[in-house]
Order: structure tokens, then C-alpha cells, then sequence
């Protein structure tokens, strides 16, 4: 590769009086300006332009020698458990599945927390069917107290319980076990604590239009009923499959080996889910994950909500687990900012053997789209109770892994189970050994390009990032560096799963919480000005300073600049820096 220590080679350098007009010193290429864009800029003397350049440079960075700063990582807003990745193994090393743990009262405490973070852990989930506002509250406000005083970089999701009426509650804090041959009673009775075989449904109308001989189906297959007898809104079951039942489960009834579906004119967030939404508002979480989604008006309602009430951006992620959702899945993936595929709940709705396949539509759409996917549901669902996964739970996860979903999520095996910090680990180490022999072996599976932007700087930007990506992946760089504000080009490069780590440098915090969620990014908060060289020298030089860059690392450098007085015009571009 030839490298120029002037940094001289520029596609479309544009320099001049006036921004909007004067053109000078193009190398390579030309300028392309975004119309209509050229106005009077009210009090601020002068005119502000936007435009867009596509720059290749090639250049060297100085190695200066390493300097031990004290208290570097604030400077650069690296977590301690990327910075011990990247140290340990070095960039190619550095694991880009991300990780969600749900948070339950077997690792609550600020010590289990903690020990969560340090496995990995990128998002904490709270899943509002279980525990109080107050406890949620508790352990919201201890994640943040770690990531503050420990260095974490983990985010916050609630997960909203939906239409209540698939929700049954045996009273008792943890799981109990259905035997065979026990006889259950469902009953819209309310009451408190537990009570022997009897099952609270929280929906009064949860058993209309059921049959003496319909089966009942808790969670998805966990464990299964005959309804025997009607007592008026009430069932009397008897247990057929013996299995888990788990506090607050979903229900589900079939008949002649057919989903009973039937029509209840419910609202997808209920009364309680806008309280729990306005609770996560007020407590300043990173994501909402919303359920029952069916259709995506739902999803543009709570997003026109959240930008009227939060101050900061939360992110909507829309949780694909019914089929009404699968049948109009692009339009919910598109108004949405992500998607789970909750695969428990979707298995109740069609047959087992299409979920693989579905989940495999799901995250290429969402790759399409430009979309976080989350991986859900069952992944090591043995942990529960056993220290080990099934070896077949290991390729499931390892499935996930080669179909690139950006994240793979612990349900009950971090919230109840008894080894959740080792199905972390286990997930931990697959991703990164499914991750490094796809590497090895040239299996990176190419995207068939769907253009997503309408406007000429937004395509541009979209094809800098394409083109940033494959000749990262061809010049076999080290690292991707890029320079976002709202996070926009860090999520177009992750959509293009390329090879090397790609670190995301932003000022704004809620753009690294909801960085986060997406495949091989390394966000990280430091202070960038409005001079893109500026920011550039600063970041490596303060990484060099760390021994994390040593002479004859690669860094493809991409960036973007919003327009100011002191940047009129916004430019769009990428470098290629060896430091020397």
C-alpha cells in the first residue's frame, strides 16, 4: 500500500469564500452539494452550506511513545471491559456479538451486577411483567452507579407485559413444578400470595370461546394442560406435559393441533404499560422493548409519545412474536429503531420447525433496514438448573451468531437461574469463537445492498460506509474509527459486518447507550469540536498514549461534520492512518 506522509491524496477537496459556490483544488472526484441548502443563517454572519465529500486519504501518525496517564479511560470514555478486551487480545480479538442479560432476583444485588458487566454484559433488561416499580427503580439506579464508578458501559431496557390477557401468575416468587397428572384451577379470582394448584389469569375474558378437550400451553411448550371442566369464567386443567412454570407465564390454547385464536379488542400497550413507560422515562433508560407488536402504528404512537416526553432519545425496539407481526414485518421493522425476535411466544404461533428460518428472514431484513436485531428466548435455557448447556443449545447459539444478529439475549437464565453468570460466559466465548472462525475462514456473509437513503448526502453517506467496510476488510486494517454524532454512520458500518472493530467516537451519551446494541461497535464518549483533523489527531494520539496502538497498526478513518462558521460545509469522508 503506498503511503504518503503529506496526506495529500483528497477526493473533492472544497475550499473557498463562499462554500455555496467557489470550488478549488480537486484532486479526485468532485463535489457534490445537497440542493437547496445554500440560505442566510439568520444572526450568524455569513452563509452556512451543506454538501458532501467523499475523501480517501492515506497517511502516517507518529507514534510519540507511551505515556501512563492517570485517568485516560474518562478522557476517552473507553469501558473497563472493552479497554481489558482489547488490550488481552488485541483488536481482531475484540468480540462483536453484544450481549443482553435480563435482571431478576438472582442478580440484583450490586455484586451480581457487577460481575454481569465484567462478563460482558452490554444491556440490562427489565422486564416489567415481574417485580415493583421500586425494585426496578433499585437496580436501574445501580447500573448507572456502576457505570459511573466503575467505568461500565452497560444500557438500560424495559420490556413492556402487554395485552394482559395471555398472562397467568401462580403467586409464587419463583418457578414451580407441574406434575403429571395434577389437576390446576385458572381462575380470574383475585388474590394474594399463592394458593395450592391454583393459577391467577390477570384478563377476566382470558377463557372465552374454550372448550372442554382444548389444551392449554404455558410459555411456549414448558409445560401443558387439559381443560377438563368450565366453571364459569374459571378452567379446571389437568396436567398432560410436566414441566417449569414460571411466575407471571404466557398461556396459550390449541385445539386439534391448531392455535385457538380469538378476537379481544385490546390496546397493544396497556393502562400499566404507559405507567411503566412514563416510570422508565422519569428514570432516564436507553430502550424500550415493546410487546405484542402486530402492526406498526403502535410503534410511531410510543416514538411521537417519547420525543414529546423525553429529554433525551429512547429507543423502540418492537418485539416480533405473533404472526399478525411476521405479516407485516418490514413495515414494523422500518418504524421501529430495532427488533427482538422473541422466539418463545413466536413458537406458539407457528409451527416449531419454521422458527429457524423466520429468525434467519428477521435479522436479513433487519440488516436491510439498518436495524439492531436481538436473538431471544431459550437460547440456554438448561441453565436454568444446570451448570452446563445441551450441546444443541451451543449450536443454536452459534447459528445466531453466523446469521450476524447484533445481540443475543438471557432470558430466565440470568433472571432466576442459578448459573447465569456462567450462560453469560458461555455465550461470551461462543461469540467470539464463532466470530473468529468465520473471520478465518472467509465466511462473511455478503449483503445484497438495499439503498435506504432518499436524499443525495444520505446516499452518499451510505455508500462511503459500504465502500469504508470492504476496503477495510480488503486492506486488513485494524480498526475502524468513526466520528458520529447522532450515530448514524457507526450503525451504517456495523450493518456491513466488516472485520475489524469498528469504535465509535461520540459527545453524546444516549448515541453511545444506543450504540450499544450494534454488531462490532465500540462506542465511545469523548469531547469532539467542530474541527474533524483536530478530532482525529486527538483520539489517536490518546489511544497511541495507551499502548493500544503500536507502530504499523492500521486505522480506517471515517467521519462526519455537522456544518457550523467554522466548517461551512458538511463533509462526509474516510482515511486510511499507519502509525509510524
Amino acid at each position: 500500500m503506498a503511503i504518503v506522509r503529506d496526506s495529500s491524496l483528497m477526493c473533492g477537496r472544497i475550499i473557498g469564500k463562499n462554500p455555496c459556490l467557489e470550488l478549488k483544488n480537486r484532486v479526485i472526484g468532485r463535489p457534490i452539494f445537497a440542493p437547496g441548502f445554500c440560505c442566510n443563517a439568520g444572526k450568524l454572519k455569513g452563509k452556512i452550506g451543506i454538501g458532501v465529500r467523499a475523501a480517501v486519504q492515506v497517511g502516517v501518525e507518529k507514534s510519540e511513545g507511551l505515556i501512563d496517564l492517570k485517568g485516560l479511560r474518562g478522557v476517552l470514555g473507553f469501558d473497563v471491559v472493552s479497554e481489558g478486551e482489547l488490550r488481552e487480545k488485541g483488536f481482531l480479538g475484540m468480540r462483536k456479538t453484544k450481549l443482553v442479560c435480563t435482571i431478576g432476583p438472582a442478580c440484583c444485588s450490586l455484586e451480581d451486577l457487577e460481575k454481569l458487566a465484567l462478563g460482558g454484559m452490554n444491556v440490562a433488561r427489565l422486564n416489567m411483567c415481574h417485580n415493583g416499580r421500586e425494585w426496578h427503580r433499585d437496580v436501574i439506579r445501580k447500573i448507572k452507579r456502576l457505570n459511573e464508578d466503575k467505568g461500565f458501559c452497560v444500557s438500560v431496557m424495559i420490556d413492556t407485559e402487554g395485552s394482559q390477557i395471555h398472562v397467568v401468575d401462580h403467586g409464587s416468587p419463583s418457578s414451580v413444578k407441574a406434575e403429571d397428572g395434577s389437576i390446576w384451577l385458572f381462575t380470574t379470582q383475585k388474590f394474594e400470595g399463592s394458593r395450592p394448584f391454583t393459577v391467577q389469569a390477570n384478563y377476566e375474558g382470558f377463557s372465552e370461546g374454550i372448550e372442554v378437550g382444548d389444551e392449554l400451553v404455558i410459555d411456549g411448550g414448558m409445560a401443558g394442560f387439559e381443560v377438563i371442566e368450565k366453571i364459569g369464567g374459571d378452567l379446571r386443567c389437568k396436567c398432560t406435559d410436566p414441566g417449569l412454570f414460571l411466575p407471571r407465564a404466557k398461556l396459550s390454547f390449541w385445539r386439534d393441533g391448531k392455535l385457538v385464536r380469538r378476537k379481544h379488542e385490546l390496546p397493544t400497550l396497556s393502562t400499566k404499560d404507559w405507567a411503566d413507560i412514563e416510570f422508565g422515562v422519569s428514570e432516564g433508560i436507553d430502550f424500550i422493548a415493546m410487546s405484542f407488536v402486530n402492526d406498526s402504528d403502535s410503534v410511531k404512537h410510543l416514538k411521537n409519545y417519547l420525543s414529546s416526553k423525553s429529554s433525551k432519545p429512547i429507543r423502540v425496539l418492537a418485539k416480533i412474536e405473533s404472526l399478525e407481526s411476521l405479516q407485516k414485518l418490514k413495515e414494523i421493522v422500518e418504524a421501529s429503531d430495532g427488533i427482538m425476535v422473541a422466539r418463545g411466544d413466536l413458537g406458539v404461533e407457528i409451527p416449531l420447525e419454521q422458527i429457524p428460518t423466520v429468525q434467519e428472514v428477521i435479522i436479513n431484513v433487519c440488516r436491510q433496514l439498518n436495524k439492531p436485531v436481538i436473538v431471544a428466548s431459550q437460547l440456554l435455557e438448561s441453565m436454568v438448573e444446570y451448570p452446563t448447556p445441551t450441546r444443541a443449545e451451543v449450536a443454536d447459539v452459534s447459528e445466531a451468531i453466523r446469521q450476524y444478529a447484533d445481540a443475543l439475549m438471557l432470558s430466565g437464565e440470568s433472571a432466576i437461574g442459578l448459573y447465569g453468570q456462567k450462560a453469560l460466559s458461555v455465550l461470551r466465548m461462543t461469540s467470539s469463537r464463532i466470530e473468529t472462525w468465520g473471520r478465518e475462514e472467509s465466511q462473511q456473509s455478503l449483503l445484497h445492498q438495499h439503498q435506504l437513503g432518499v436524499s443525495l448526502p444520505d446516499r452518499i453517506a451510505e455508500e462511503i460506509c459500504n465502500s469504508a467496510a470492504e476496503m477495510a476488510n480488503k486492506l486488513g486494517v485494524d480498526a475502524i474509527f468513526v466520528y458520529t454524532k447522532h450515530g448514524h454512520m457507526a450503525s451504517l458500518l456495523s450493518r456491513n459486518r466488516p472485520n475489524p472493530p469498528i469504535f465509535a467516537f461520540t459527545d453524546n451519551d444516549s448515541t453511545r447507550k444506543a450504540l450499544n446494541l450494534q454488531w462490532g461497535v465500540i462506542p465511545l464518549l469523548v469531547y469532539l469540536s467542530d474541527d474533524v483533523e483536530a478530532n482525529i489527531s486527538k483520539t489517536i494520539d490518546l489511544i497511541k498514549r495507551t499502548g493500544m496502538l503500536k507502530q504499523g497498526d492500521a486505522v480506517l478513518v471515517v467521519s462526519d461534520v455537522t456544518p457550523t462558521l467554522a466548517t461551512p460545509m458538511a463533509f462526509q469522508s474516510f482515511q486510511v492512518k499507519t502509525i509510524a
